[in-house]
């Protein structure tokens, strides 16, 4: 019923305008902007008469009129007279705001423009509001719009922001904020902006007191999802969300047990909030009993060689080397992939050289360079174990070793380059190991002469073979 009232409306409203054009004189001169003709101009009146240009105007003159400064913008803009179509979209947006998109449009472009050629500060701040107010008044009569409505416009507000107001960090904030909560809503996240908006947050918690840990914890428990199953193209965003949690001083021991004792508490068996806990708690090099707590029981409930070695990490920081071991050597012994397993060889094998249990260290080392024979960390271990142990028949007092100890660090050195505390213990084992090695005259008497091929004897570095070299 309501339909047909509706219909019956609209048929009176072009009824009622055909009415008055049959009415009016086409031939009559104060026409003649309608049309060369009468017959035009009753076209063009009838038009403009008719209810799809309601938008526009109340008359079909102030229709046709307002219609035509729509024209006259886009005009201006195309020639770049950016005064004339500040003018026209003025006019427009005070006489007919709602009567199409493209005035928003056109008037985005316009004041992008007009900032960027500004003359002065005052200026260029004036454009900018101007543009944000641009985007304000689309939402108001566009909104709406299915595909390009409210989560569109903000988007795109967003990213002028990030561009024009990197200054006005509580307003490109808030902003950012603004955009990520309308995508969050409507399901159309973009993971740049997120990382965006999280960076600024985390950056300003340190020096801005309206920003709590509660706020940072809260926000990254609720992005962080939106940063799984990314493409390869879109990884950089989680990691830059990832490093801005992890830097912003929010993320301590203290406020994450706060955090997530409250959460398992309510639900203890939660894999996800015990995944996410272990993962967080074990970044933040936690040591807590609350950390090694849940970890363990997360590793009860789903076993892995992550999760081994966030206990291992644990532990050993704790100095609890036994505990560590335990928990790696549970993983190795159900994990099958060879990639999974190098990390793993790689931590028992550094534990056990702390222990100084040399021979299960030179075990995990071989297993490793096996696995990956360009891992630093096998020549690191295995450098150390040769050293261990001098060969006392080798005739020049067990200093063999060192040779092959030296050969092994300096591949360490090599391949451990973007590791650079490492490389640097490794080169400062070889200036020991050099000083080491025997003497000219020991060699001698020894019949050992310099640069020729030796194999070791005996000792972790028995069967290499080496280089002969006086200290």
């Amino acid at each position: 019923m309501k339909s047909l009232k509706f219909l019956l409306a609209i048929v009176a409203m072009v009824v009622g305008f055909s009415a008055t054009a049959q009415d009016i004189d086409f031939n009559d001169e104060k026409y003649s902007d309608w049309g060369s003709s009468a017959e035009e101009r009753e076209k063009n009146y009838l038009m403009f008469s008719d209810p799809k240009f309601s938008k526009w105007g109340e008359t079909p003159e102030q229709r046709r009129d307002n219609y035509k400064v729509g024209s006259y913008m886009k005009e201006a803009l195309d020639a770049k007279d950016f005064n004339l179509a500040a003018h026209y979209f003025q006019h427009l947006i005070q006489n007919c705001p709602d009567a199409t998109v493209n005035t928003y449009v056109r008037g985005v472009t316009l004041y992008k423009n007009k900032v960027q050629r500004a003359r002065n500060v005052d200026d260029r701040r004036m454009f900018i509001d101007s543009l944000m107010f641009v985007y304000d008044q689309r939402i108001v009569y566009f909104g709406n719009d299915a595909e390009k409505g409210r989560t569109y416009v903000l988007d795109a507000k967003a990213r002028d922001m990030i561009k024009f107001l990197a200054s006005d960090r509580a307003r490109l904030r808030a902003g950012l904020k603004e955009a990520v909560d309308a995508a969050v809503e409507d399901n159309r996240v973009k993971v740049d902006i997120v990382a965006n908006y999280y960076a600024l947050l985390c950056e300003d918690y340190s020096y801005d007191d309206t920003i709590t840990a509660e706020m940072i914890l809260g926000e990254y428990e609720r992005l962080s999802p939106f940063f799984d199953n990314l493409s390869e193209k879109d990884a950089q965003f989680k990691d830059a969300f990832e490093n801005s949690f992890g830097t912003s001083g929010a993320a301590s021991c203290e406020n994450l047990e706060k955090l997530f004792a409250a959460k398992l508490a309510a639900d203890p068996e939660n894999e996800a909030i015990l995944a996410q806990a272990v993962q967080l708690m074990s970044r933040a090099q936690c040591s807590s009993d609350f950390f090694f707590a849940t970890t363990e029981k997360y590793y009860t409930v789903k076993p892995s060689s992550e999760t081994a070695l966030f206990l291992a990490q644990g532990f050993q920081t704790r100095g609890e080397n036994d505990k560590a071991l335990k928990y790696l050597r549970e993983a190795l012994a159900v994990e099958t992939d060879p990639a999974k397993k190098e990390p793993l060889y790689t931590k028992i094998g550094l534990i056990e050289i702390g222990n100084k249990n040399y021979s299960a260290a030179v075990e995990a080392a071989r297993e490793l360079r096996g696995i990956n024979p360009q891992n630093g960390y096998s020549y690191f271990i295995l450098g150390q174990c040769y050293a261990s142990s001098p060969c006392s028949d080798d005739k020049i007092g067990g200093a063999s070793v060192y040779w092959a100890a030296y050969d092994a660090m300096a591949q360490a050195a090599t391949l451990l380059k973007d590791e650079p505390e490492v490389q640097k213990a490794a080169q400062q084992m070889m200036n020991s190991y050099r000083a080491a090695f025997p003497p000219q005259e020991v060699c001698f008497f020894a019949e050992l002469k310099e640069n020729e091929r030796y194999t070791v004897k005996c000792g972790f570095a028995a069967g290499q073979t080496t280089t002969i070299r006086y200290r």
